[in-house]
């Protein structure tokens, strides 16, 4: 069930009401776009935003470059939009990509390894009059062993009520993404895994069909990344390629996570031995925003496209001819039998009336 967001300029990825009872729970990560995050219900307002510092004046999120053993201190400005006081948990989780590609964070019943074990606000807790703003600072401890590589996750505040009408309680939560970089050799890296390849046909044997390509995305290294995708099949030696149309690149992919794609492919001739062919180009984009394109990475997987149709009318066909030149051989062979008697009775015949005329 989704509520509606207020974006003002916002930096709301969503604010989703999802049903896990007896707990609901809503929230929203400002981060994408520049302005403060607002959540709504009812009587119930407030936003967040960055404070004004010196990382920056009118910052959409938080981004930092930390040494291992390294700290950063920040604040985020917390405003009751309620005419009532609001009382929020502060806390910090860390991030990872949904189903649907998008950012979310952690509960915070979930255990943390990253931002969420490092981050620490300044207090529990913030309570707010109406209309008021709180500036909340918090502090982000990189321990001296974490190893080198991106890190995304969040700062949240988050509101409990009881909603006695469903018999639940909801845990709405907003919150500011973060992203940190700690320092070190950068290996961006993604594998292809589980690369398969599946062709239907048609009745006709002479028509193309359409082969779909599966294969998992996996970050195996240390950066956030991106990729550009092409997708081919061929027939043997290469022949009778067939190439993918235009493919949605994978959101970005924190170190670990994976992706499954599923990519279709027309026009492929039935040529019985498929190869199909993936290759993913890498994007990195660093902190001022430039993206790069790192070295391709490329996989190949068979399978088959075999023309049942064409198949079984040639099996037909050499039935047919197999069939035929049996029924010649047995046609002949009685034949031959006919023939052979007829002699043996023309000869014992002849035989007959030459014993009758000698008695003669």
């Amino acid at each position: 069930m989704l509520t509606p967001v207020t974006r003002r300029k916002t930096g709301v990825i969503a604010l989703v009401r999802t049903v896990a009872l007896p707990l609901l729970m809503a929230f929203a990560i400002a981060g994408l776009c520049t302005g403060p995050a607002q959540a709504a219900d009812g009587d119930v307002t407030w936003t967040v935003r960055t404070a004004a510092n010196g990382y920056g004046d009118d910052r959409s999120s938080y981004s930092y470059t930390v040494n291992p053993g390294g700290q950063v201190k920040d604040a985020m400005v917390v405003a009751n939009r309620s005419k009532s006081p609001l009382e929020l948990t502060v806390y910090a989780a860390d991030g990872f990509t949904t189903d649907t590609g998008q950012l979310d964070l952690l509960t915070k019943d979930k255990r943390s390894t990253g931002i969420g074990a490092w981050a620490r606000a300044g207090r529990d807790s913030v309570v707010i009059k109406p209309g008021k703003s709180a500036e909340v600072p918090f502090t982000v401890s990189v321990p001296g062993n974490a190893t080198p590589g991106d890190y995304v996750g969040g700062i949240l505040t988050s509101l409990k009520q009881a909603d006695e009408a469903e018999g639940i309680n909801v845990d709405r939560r907003l919150g500011i993404r973060v992203k940190l970089r700690v320092s070190g050799e950068l290996k961006p890296k993604l594998a292809i895994e589980d690369l398969g390849v599946d062709y239907a046909g048609s009745f006709n044997p002479f028509a193309k069909g359409d082969a779909t390509v599966t294969y998992t995305i996996r970050n195996t290294g240390n950066a956030l990344l991106s990729a550009r995708q092409t997708v081919s099949v061929s027939g043997p030696f290469g022949w009778l390629r067939a190439e993918a149309g235009d493919i949605a690149p994978p959101p970005e992919l924190l170190p670990g996570e994976s992706w499954k794609m599923k990519v279709p492919v027309h026009g492929v001739a039935p040529g019985v031995s498929l190869a199909a062919t993936a290759t993913l180009t890498p994007l990195h984009t660093d902190a001022s925003g430039s993206t790069t394109s790192l070295k391709p990475v490329e996989a190949t997987a068979h399978g088959w496209a075999v023309p049942w149709t064409l198949l079984l009318g040639i099996v037909v066909l050499l039935a047919a001819v197999v069939g035929a030149f049996i029924l010649n051989r047995r046609t002949r062979a009685r034949r031959k039998v006919r023939e052979d008697a007829r002699v043996q009775n023309a000869v014992e015949q002849a035989l007959r009336d030459k014993e009758q005329g000698r008695r003669s």
